[in-house]
């Protein structure tokens, strides 16, 4: 709900608190409010002594998904992601509080009264309506008012940032001038065949790069594990749900489903009776039942005016369009079926369901079936979970538990810490493989919760210590490295070589490519290239400028033919200049971002 100030300080990356008030609600019901803020806090990282509760992760990540922004799909692998940014939001929230950032209750208050959801359709903030949203969502004034302050706090901190930046307006003539100009260029990228000969590895060359490269062969703290899991999904997959089943769900779909009704409506008071309007609405039921057309007797007899010509239609309606009493008849009743006869304020109607807002079975068949092979699972599911918490916190390994409740017994290769990958990357998994009990002591673990699908319990089976592994091992590796750092080197060399014989009018045997008035935007040619060929200076009359240019193992002749100076744009330039001072901030803040990521002491549970 605090939507304008999340479209001008929140990126996918860089995530504020957005209180739950109205958007929960509508991204996750009740129900999973509830169970959100209710349940324990389950620490799932710590921020310089501050938690961040699995709780918190959860809400995002549907959030995300219920946007649009992540397909469901990737619910998993987002996770990481996401705590990621929580953490970086606790660290600029700390920061900000650090520094003495003040808001004071006015200004708060000012926030709060003109968000568009806590004013009615006059456009004044409501009180009822502040309390009532707040209270729907499991927040009260307080709490609601505490989040917003954090939030707008850390919105005043990046802004402070970011705004401070600027350029001088003799930067801006030059950005600008840099900006439109172009340059036509000849490159010709070097390769091993350009060597005069193949280079070659010596042992003591191997040996010295390893040595000196340790670290980058270093391999950290493993274990391999045994792990089972339960999956909520599996066993729904596994269960046959019949067709009768199916069409029940539908139909229960279907009494909730937004519908468009007919209706013939007979009033009384004045021209008629109660008596003779239902005595009227009588005959229209007979002659329903004889087969006559509904829209046709909607013509001949409702007393609506406005729906009469067109059958009685009053398009699609939801609950409490009309009133309790023509809810119960609407909502009560199929698709082509007519009510009985009901009463209103207006008068006597029949109403006809003539459209669901609902596909047809067919459409919904296997989602339908998923649905309710889920819910025909559950009990089956917290038994099996009781007995997978029972027999893995009683069992000395982990194969009886997999053969008791008939459960896969999966394992890994040799994982670290940080490296882990599939679900045993997922929050709190490697966490608990290298926790006392596990890694020390050689139990079972707890029953890791997943997600709300799946459980999973692990153990480690065998375990080593970090350690530089041997140049046997990771010769290939090593050898690779050498030869490259070599070829490279040889590379440059004769680059070197080939640009001074060029300046010297010899060297023209060179299969060039041309690129012709490209622009520092340009996307054919490799950035590499397109920057050092800016770098080089103007040529003089007709003489090329000629260098190299690298970028990892590539080494590429550079010949700058013409420099050309576009014409100025107003409206390019002033836009370019904005960005820049825009990017100037973002790095400012970005540089912040990291200082405090370097210097906090974070764990990850």
């Amino acid at each position: 709900m605090l939507q304008s100030i999340r479209d001008r300080s929140r990126s996918w990356g860089a995530k504020i608190l957005v209180g739950a008030v109205v958007a929960a609600l509508a991204l996750f019901g009740i129900e999973s409010l509830v169970g959100l803020f209710s349940s324990g806090s389950d620490d799932i990282a710590k921020v310089n002594g501050e938690s961040i509760t699995r709780q918190q992760l959860e809400l995002e990540v549907q959030r995300a998904i219920r946007s649009g922004q992540v397909p469901p799909e990737q619910e998993r692998a987002l996770r990481g992601e996401i705590l990621d940014s929580l953490i970086g939001e606790q660290l600029i929230t700390s920061y900000a509080d650090d520094g003495g950032l003040y808001l004071s209750e006015e200004q708060v208050d000012q926030v709060i009264v003109m968000l568009p959801e806590f004013q009615d359709q006059e456009g004044r903030f409501s009180r009822e309506l502040f309390r009532n949203r707040l209270a729907s969502a499991g927040f009260t004034p307080t709490s609601f008012r505490e989040a917003l302050k954090v939030d707008m706090k850390r919105q005043q901190l990046q802004q402070g940032i970011t705004l401070s930046d600027f350029a001088l307006e003799s930067e801006r003539e030059r950005l600008a001038a840099l900006q439109r100009q172009s340059r036509s260029f000849r490159y010709h990228p070097l390769g091993p065949d350009d060597l005069p000969a193949p280079v070659e590895v010596s042992e003591a060359e191997l040996e010295a790069y390893y040595e000196s490269h340790a670290d980058q062969y270093r391999r950290p703290e493993q274990v391999r594990l045994e792990y089972v899991i339960l999956d909520r999904q599996q066993m729904a997959e596994a269960l046959d749900v019949s067709d009768e089943a199916i069409r029940d769900a539908w139909e229960a779909r279907s009494r909730e489903a937004d519908r468009r009704v007919s209706h013939i409506m007979v009033t009384f008071g004045d021209e008629r009776t109660r008596e003779e309007a239902r005595a009227r609405l009588e005959s229209v039921r007979e002659r329903l039942a004889e087969g006559e057309s509904f829209a046709d007797l909607a013509l001949e007899f409702s007393d609506d005016a406005t729906t009469a010509e067109q059958g009685g239609d009053l398009g699609f309606i939801s609950p409490g369009f009309f009133g309790e009493a023509f809810d119960d008849a609407a909502f009560g009743i199929g698709l082509d079926q007519v009510s009985g006869i009901v009463e209103t304020s207006n008068g006597l109607h029949l109403i006809k369901v003539t459209e669901l807002d609902l596909p047809p079975l067919e459409e919904m068949r296997d989602e339908l079936a998923r649905e309710v092979a889920l819910e025909e699972v559950g009990d089956a599911f917290n038994r099996r979970e009781q007995a997978l918490i029972d027999e893995s916190f009683a069992a000395e390994d982990l194969a009886s538990v997999a053969e008791s409740l008939d459960l896969e017994l999966q394992e890994s290769d040799w994982v670290s810490r940080e490296e882990a990958s599939g679900v045993l990357a997922e929050p709190g998994v490697m966490s608990a493989a290298f926790s006392d009990e596990v890694l020390e002591d050689g139990y079972n673990s707890e029953v890791i919760e997943l997600d709300a699908d799946r459980r999973l319990v692990l153990r480690v089976s065998e375990h080593r210590d970090a350690a530089v592994r041997p140049l046997d091992e990771v010769r290939d590796e090593v050898r690779a490295a050498v030869e490259a750092g070599k070829v490279r080197d040889a590379l440059l060399e004769v680059a070197r070589d080939r640009v001074e014989q060029l300046r010297n009018g010899t060297g023209s045997d060179i299969e060039w490519q041309r690129a012709e008035a490209v622009t520092r935007q340009a996307g054919e040619v490799p950035s590499f290239i397109v920057e050092t060929a800016f770098q080089l200076p103007h040529p003089a009359g007709d003489q090329p400028v000629y260098g190299r240019a690298s970028s990892g193992e590539q080494v590429v002749l550079i010949a700058l033919d013409q420099v050309t100076d576009g014409e100025p744009d107003e409206q390019a330039e002033a836009f370019v200049a904005r960005l820049v001072e825009q990017l100037r901030g973002q790095a400012a803040l970005q540089a912040l971002r990291d200082h405090l990521r370097d210097t906090a002491e974070i764990e990850r549970y």
